[in-house]
């Protein structure tokens, strides 16, 4: 087995050495049939505290607050009468920043999890750092790993890591799983779980993993690399492999007829998760989105649906296997990948109660699932500008101009780019309207948040054909209009209830609280704070350095913080020369 080291960047901090894989063990009540054995139950974050977290608004235990994804926190400390007093209080550096190799910088996208005053932060390169926060004034750094991640490529990339028991989950770029000791820092196990595949592509990790009823969740996200997507259930004791399930059917497998073409498209036909799932404990099963066919522009080299691709999916926590699926886009040719966060809540649909799966296309819709079988409820545009479909079916939830059956769906000509087709101009843009930022959901007003990235783009059908692939490549991209935008949608009228527009995309993420507030990070620095009935702008803070996190929330010893990481941007329109990259921890109180 590899070796890894720990990195004591503060006298006094403990080292990290290498251990067998443990959890702690115990005195414990008895375990369910078929579960964990009993000293796996009395745990420092049991799976109970996991599928209540909720009940703990004091605390952060899982990436995106609830296994529901709702970002909500009940905390008021901190609220609209009196956010105009709230100030730093402290701030840690984490380190890094100028060994990371390209312009993204570091690319941190994730929030930090705190237990009862201490925090776990993820950082650069796959490291994880454990945080004293008891002080009101000042964080304690207790100890950093270091899982010697290669820096190089894209591999600064991180969206945060899990907890289970007594270990912190990391999923790392370079395909391994680790779990490490949350006391004392130490890793129990590391296990290769993505590695370059059959068809001589290389698969990785960009997701935060979810740990729930033993298992960790990772996710294959090199889709665009030409490496198809997958889910896999690893187990937190050891990191075997439980289940794993395919995002693209292999031949003689239901949905392979989608993929019609003569080229085995499907051997790199993409559909990478980049964005973690939620978990619905109603009926024990994960919830994710999938990503864009590949390549991405060139639908006639793979004619049909390209099942699953572009999709929401349900799968059973048991087996992995798939119980549903929901395809927002068919054969999408603009990289309308819906790896974006599906929420799970409970709401009246047509005045009758029904469990739903909510999700913010990257196509400009706000779709609501039913999440015992993924049919069709409604849908509603979101995005300022939507050209690509007149609209969505409200029987099917297709695309009005979606023909089944088709080798080449149509859509709207004007908008499809084939190829030697001279620029179409599409909108959203390829980087929108909400990717990978994570939303946030008020269950008490049933309104959900969201930040993104607005405008339209152009594209051409291309120059040539790649002798190897069969491709197409030459085709040249042009965003004609580009900006950020922060949208408060009421799921249950289905409608805009309100929406601000920022000059530049918003690449972080949503925090949403009962102080009657929201909150996220702009890409030019900006900490803000908004109403969130009319997402007027109440407070911000400049941070000096690119923001690319999720602002998130805690409480300790009848204190309410904020807390944000840095830093990372989106290169594309604007990048940022006068902000220089950081890897940094700010936390706000009053």
């Amino acid at each position: 087995m590899k070796k890894h080291l720990a990195s004591a960047l503060l006298a006094g901090v403990a080292t990290v050495a290498l251990t067998g894989p443990a959890l702690a063990g115990g005195a414990a009540p008895a375990a369910p049939a078929g579960a964990l054995p009993p000293q796996y139950y009395n745990l420092t974050v049991s799976n109970d505290r996991l599928l209540n977290a909720d009940n703990e608004p004091n605390n952060w235990i899982t990436s995106n607050q609830n296994l529901k994804s709702w970002r909500y926190s009940a905390l008021t400390q901190i609220n609209r009468n009196n956010i105009g007093n709230m100030k730093l209080a402290w701030a840690m550096s984490l380190g890094g920043a100028n060994d990371v190799v390209g312009n993204n910088g570091p690319n941190i996208m994730a929030n930090p999890l705190v237990d009862n005053g201490f925090m776990y932060a993820a950082g650069e390169w796959g490291r994880v750092f454990k945080i004293d926060v008891r002080n009101p004034k000042k964080g304690s750094l207790l100890w950093v790993f270091d899982p010697a991640t290669p820096h190089t490529g894209n591999s600064s990339i991180t969206r945060g890591i899990a907890m289970y028991g007594t270990a912190v989950i990391n999923a790392q770029q370079d395909g391994r799983v680790v779990s490490i000791n949350r006391d004392t820092g130490e890793m129990m196990w590391d296990v290769q779980v993505a590695v370059t595949n059959e068809f001589g592509s290389r698969e990785r990790f960009n997701s935060q993993p979810l740990t729930v009823e033993g298992l960790a969740i990772v996710q294959n996200g090199a889709g665009d690399g030409g490496a198809n997507g997958w889910v896999s259930a690893v187990d937190v004791r050891d990191g075997k492999e439980r289940w794993r399930w395919e995002v693209i059917p292999r031949p003689g497998t239901p949905g392979a007829e989608t993929w019609k073409d003569n080229n085995n498209a499907w051997q790199h036909g993409g559909g990478g998760l980049w964005t973690v799932g939620s978990y619905d404990k109603d009926l024990r099963q994960y919830v994710v989105g999938t990503g864009n066919p590949v390549p991405q522009y060139d639908v006639e080299f793979r004619p049909g649906d390209n099942l699953y691709t572009d999709a929401a999916v349900g799968l059973d926590i048991e087996t992995g296997k798939m119980k549903w699926y929901f395809q927002y886009t068919p054969q999408d040719g603009w990289d309308y990948d819906e790896n974006g966060i599906h929420l799970i809540y409970d709401i009246p649909v047509n005045g009758q109660n029904r469990h739903v799966v909510g999700h913010f296309g990257r196509n400009g819709f706000y779709y609501n699932l039913d999440a015992r079988n993924g049919e069709f409820l409604n849908a509603q545009q979101y995005a300022n500008e939507v050209n690509w479909t007149k609209g969505i079916d409200p029987k099917t939830g297709k695309p009005l101009e979606y023909q089944p059956g088709l080798a080449i769906q149509p859509y709207i000509p004007a908008t499809r780019t084939l190829r030697g087709d001279p620029a179409e101009r599409v909108c959203p843009t390829w980087h929108g309207g909400l990717a990978h930022q994570p939303p946030a959901y008020n269950p008490v007003k049933r309104v959900v948040y969201a930040v993104g990235t607005e405008g339209c783009y152009t594209q051409t059908g291309g120059t040539g054909v790649n002798p190897t692939t069969g491709a197409m490549v030459g085709r040249a991209f042009n965003s004609d209009l580009y900006y950020g935008s922060v949208t408060a949608f009421d799921v249950v009228n289905n409608k805009v209830n309100a929406k601000v527009n920022v000059p530049i995309e918003i690449r972080s993420g949503v925090l949403a609280t009962a102080g009657g507030l929201i909150f996220t990070a702009l890409t030019e620095g900006d900490l803000v704070a908004y109403n969130d009935d009319t997402l007027e702008e109440v407070w911000s803070f400049n941070l000096g350095t690119p923001l690319k996190a999720p602002p998130m929330t805690f409480a300790y010893n009848n204190k309410q913080y904020i807390a944000v990481q840095t830093s990372g941007l989106h290169v594309h329109p604007i990048r940022f020369v006068n902000l220089m990259h950081s890897t940094y921890l700010f936390v706000f109180a009053l």
